[in-house]
């Protein structure tokens, strides 16, 4: 961890190669990308962790072997752990069990577990400070202080506390060359450009040529028809990138504190408690609105009617409505500035621990925790739209304090009275709790030839409740950004479990050690039912220094609160119509080259002639939660071996191959599945999901289900060598890789089951690339007070809808200076993220950002500089 240089314990579990990203501070979650369809709900400046490309909902994250209180960012009610909750000065190490773990651990355990181990014992005080930021490019500085304190594990009440403060400023995306423009290391606009204009476009029968915009900005009178001309695209289209982030800001206080006691003989009693608030910011170009049928905007802006008594209306006519005579304006609403998203996070959390032995071979534990997440975002930057409606209404109806409101002068127009009648601070919140405890007991019973029979029993319980408010203007359906509805629920799980190692033989030819072992656990869930996990394993060592081992384990992940009590909420994806007469790689099936497709989309309203062409690219999507859903189940096997040889102390060879699959996977059907669906089957219940205003495509519906199934398999491969002395110094190297052979999907299709292969691909909405191979390589020298660290991190290539995105290999260094004779406890290091800035390869499909932010790094090369001191 130390010698990464990086801030955040997600991102160096990011650098695992068995991981598959996860949110980080590279997520700019925000404007319209809504609230994720899938019941999740976690926005920017959160953290998470996702092993085996599985989702962070299918990876348990423990602290100290217990569960802790899953996160919140005041847009929906995820199933994961924010990882950026957790106090960095409390952790000690990090444990990763990259196996099926459910009969152990219970629910979530599907891909893996992550322990975080915080701090038990420590000997006066620790403190350091880093400083980092891109050099060249001025901006990503990233500060991290971190103070604690212990008073040793000799005393017999035990102390340890801690603070640590980190800042992280922000990085535009305006400011690479990879991402200034929707397409990547572009100088201009093209089609992915957006309609949405500061000038306006204009589309319908009234205005000329059906599809215009303004000459120039009209400011301090009203437009009349010949301030119009024709719309030009790409040249008069908008560069929304500029304002996003490719780093979100945010800043991080936390502290701990672990207190300990014997309090009788065999008997101790510990209590640990952390606090930890985030502050982070995201953030959007100016929202885009405006009204029209065929706008896809929300119902109050689609059905918007501008008065012919409007004052700024130049045509002297009402328009949009049953009027007929307006498609869509296109608007975007540069006047209020960028959508600005703040949100405060709070987490805090408690264990209190009983522990014990009885006798000389069993031992026993009680915990009690309980956690508590809660959220608060604030969004400038929005329109309240029946204010608007009625500011651009009939006259009469607009007196004080409304102000009419001018949609048509362009750039400027819009002055501050109008500003401040229809805009509106929108405030979200949302809360996440839970309360467990559980009881275990662990020893030996009996002794077998190949050593003392090994029993672990367990009892547990947890509630977990859940809340997502948005601001009221947004759930009654009058914000003009993404619309959201309230959630709330929750539920309560009973286990039990037990857990047996049987040494079998051991200290025999051909058979230095071989133990089976195995796991059963009895879930029984308020919501979803009972369900039991059973978990079988062996351990074979024919001589010391080669291991053999296998295990098959079942899984299970019940539904969160989110993904059953979820609302309806929506998220604009990037959809491709196959109504449309654009060229795609995206559709093999269009309306140009398929009959079926052609007479369908005719059929739902589409111009016969071939005209029509998709209008934007984000379409508008609604997913809610289904409380019919029910747990997915998984099963897994992993077997391999580790060698260790006697000749050379030091060396380990480790191999393991994994088999996944997950069956009744939670998601809704994919969008674009849905539209190739009704275009082929004429299905009316699918037909219904898609919602078309003459023809043009608006919206597409979905709803949560245990439809999926996935397969997945590969080979990690650990190779290490703890250390060779020589003259020169000690050198330590560890090779650490994972090879991706199989990642299949299997969704509903338009004939039957689809299969959708995702090793070496990069797909889209949300981004998420898979690459074959993933390693990193380091090696370590140290001689007396110096020590220098080489690191080389390797992505394999991966292939998306239009091309290749080529493989990468980064390259860090470290230099480390310890215990100076002048100080002692004194420690400096320095050190260079992507030594030789190779280029982020660039990504069409990824709907932000122009790159997979789960796989590659931001463009240039990060420097950093850390103090520490220990006393």
């Amino acid at each position: 961890m130390a010698r990464t240089g990086l801030t955040s314990i997600n991102d160096v579990l990011q650098r695992l190669p068995s991981s598959g990203g996860g949110l980080s501070s590279k997520f700019n979650n925000s404007g319209n990308l809504g609230n994720p369809p899938d019941g999740g709900g976690v926005g920017a400046g959160a953290a998470e962790i996702d092993l085996r490309y599985l989702g962070s909902r299918r990876v348990l994250v423990l602290v100290d072997g217990l569960r802790y209180v899953n996160g919140a960012s005041a847009s929906g009610v995820p199933g994961s752990t924010d990882l950026n909750s957790i106090p960095s000065s409390s952790i000690a190490r990090v444990e990763v069990l990259q196996d099926g773990a459910s009969a152990i651990y219970g629910s979530d355990a599907i891909a893996g577990v992550v322990n975080i181990i915080t701090k038990s014992s420590q000997q006066g005080f620790n403190a350091s400070a880093q400083v980092g930021g891109y050099a060249e490019e001025g901006d990503g500085l990233t500060q991290d202080y971190q103070l604690s304190w212990g008073n040793g594990s000799t005393s017999p009440l035990r102390i340890v506390v801690g603070a640590n403060y980190t800042k992280q400023d922000a990085v535009f995306a305006g400011d690479r060359a990879l991402s200034a423009f929707p397409e990547p290391y572009d100088n201009a606009c093209r089609a992915t450009c957006s309609s949405f204009t500061p000038n306006g476009r204009y589309t319908g029968s009234i205005f000329v040529g059906g599809n215009a915009t303004l000459i120039a900005p009209v400011l301090g009178r009203t437009a009349t028809p010949a301030d119009f001309r024709a719309f030009v695209s790409p040249a008069d289209r908008f560069n929304f990138q500029p304002f996003n982030y490719l780093q979100v800001p945010l800043e991080r206080y936390g502290a701990f504190a672990n207190i300990g006691a014997e309090i009788a003989p065999d008997i101790n009693l510990s209590v640990r408690g952390t606090w930890n608030r985030r502050e982070s910011k995201n953030q959007a170009a100016p929202l885009p609105f405006g009204f029209g049928p065929t706008s896809g905007l929300t119902p109050t802006l689609s059905n918007l009617i501008i008065s012919r008594t409007n004052p700024f209306n130049p045509f002297g006519v009402d328009l949009g409505g049953a009027n007929n005579n307006v498609s869509a304006v296109f608007r975007r609403f540069i006047e209020g500035g960028p959508r600005r998203f703040s949100q405060q996070v709070d987490t805090a959390y408690g264990v209190a621990t009983l522990d014990g032995k009885i006798g000389s071979n069993w031992f026993w534990d009680v915990n009690v925790s309980y956690g508590r997440n809660e959220a608060e975002q604030t969004m400038l930057g929005n329109i309240d739209s029946s204010k608007l409606a009625r500011a651009v209404g009939p006259i009469a109806q607009c007196t004080a304090p409304c102000v009419p409101f001018n949609f048509f002068g362009g750039a400027g127009s819009i002055t501050q009275a109008m500003l401040d009648y229809v805009t509106f601070e929108q405030n979200d919140s949302s809360r996440q709790t839970q309360f467990n405890t559980t009881a275990n007991l662990s020893g030996s019973m009996l002794q077998l030839p190949g050593g003392p029979l090994g029993l672990a029993l367990g009892l547990e319980y947890r509630k977990l409740t859940g809340r997502f408010d948005p601001d009221p203007i947004v759930a009654a359906g009058f914000s003009s950004d993404i619309p959201a509805q309230p959630t709330r629920g929750g539920y309560n799980v009973r286990e039990a479990f037990a857990e047996l190692n049987a040494p079998l033989l051991s200290g025999i030819t051909g058979i230095e050690l071989l133990e089976l072992n195995g796991a059963v656990r009895l879930s029984d869930y308020s919501t979803s039912g009972s369900n039991t996990t059973f978990k079988a394993g062996i351990n074979w060592k024919p001589f010391r220094d080669l291991r053999l081992r296998g295990s098959w384990a079942q899984g299970f992940r019940a539904p969160q609160i989110g993904e059953l009590f979820g609302s309806q909420s929506r998220f604009d994806e990037v959809l491709d119509d196959p109504c449309s007469s654009h060229a795609s790689n995206a559709s093999p099936r269009r309306f140009a080259n398929d009959a079926t497709i052609r007479a369908a989309c005719i059929a739902a309203g589409v111009p016969a002639n071939g005209s029509y062409q998709q209008a934007n690219a984000q379409i508008s999507v609604t997913t809610g939660g289904n409380q019919a859903l029910r747990p997915e189940e998984s099963e897994s096997l992993v077997y391999g071996f580790v060698y260790s040889p006697a000749f050379s102390r030091g060396l380990s060879i480790e191999a393991n191959y994994y088999k996944i699959k997950v069956d009744g996977a939670i998601q809704a059907v994919p969008r674009s599945t849905t539209l190739l669906n009704c275009l082929l089957t004429g299905d009316p219940a699918v037909c219904g999901l898609i919602t078309r205003v003459n023809g043009q495509l608006t919206e597409v519906e979905g709803l949560l289900q245990n439809i999926a199934a996935i397969k997945t398999s590969g080979l990690d491969v650990n190779i290490s060598h703890r250390g060779i002395d020589t003259r020169a110094g000690r050198f330590a190297a560890s090779w650490n890789a994972t090879f991706l052979s199989k990642y299949d999907v299997f969704v509903p299709g338009p004939s039957g089951t689809q299969l959708l292969r995702r090793a070496g691909q990069q797909v889209g909405s949300p981004a998420q690339g898979f690459p074959k191979v993933k390693s990193i390589a380091v090696l370590d020298w140290d001689l007396a007070n110096v020590g220098a660290s080489l690191t080389g991190r390797y992505v394999s290539k991966l292939r998306e809808p239009t091309g290749i995105l080529k493989s990468v290999f980064y390259t860090d260094v470290q230099l480390r200076l310890n215990d100076l004779d002048l100080l002692r406890g004194l420690g400096l290091a320095v050190g260079v993220n992507n030594l030789f800035n190779v280029k982020t390869p660039g990504c069409v499909s990824c709907e932000s950002n122009n790159f997979s932010q789960a796989i590659h790094d931001i463009p240039g090369r990060y420097l950093y500089a850390r103090a520490s001191f220990r006393m």
